[in-house]
């Protein structure tokens, strides 16, 4: 597993934290669950191709 998406997630997850921090000190807290879900699912987006990889990986093994 390249070490590349770690720091990806990483960064998105910063991003997301001050896009929240910032939000919440403008009053608009009804906006953090919008962004805290967008992260959720392009984090996800990124996580899934290694995640099939995985599978493929696994299914090569077993010969299934």
């Amino acid at each position: 597993m390249e070490i590349a998406i770690l720091f990806k997630i990483a960064a998105l997850g910063i991003i997301v934290a001050v896009i929240n921090q910032v939000l919440a000190h403008l009053d608009k807290k009804e906006y953090t669950i919008i962004v805290t879900l967008s992260g959720l699912i392009i984090g996800l987006m990124m996580v899934l191709p290694a995640i099939s990889d995985l599978f493929d990986y696994i299914k090569s093994i077993f010969d299934l």
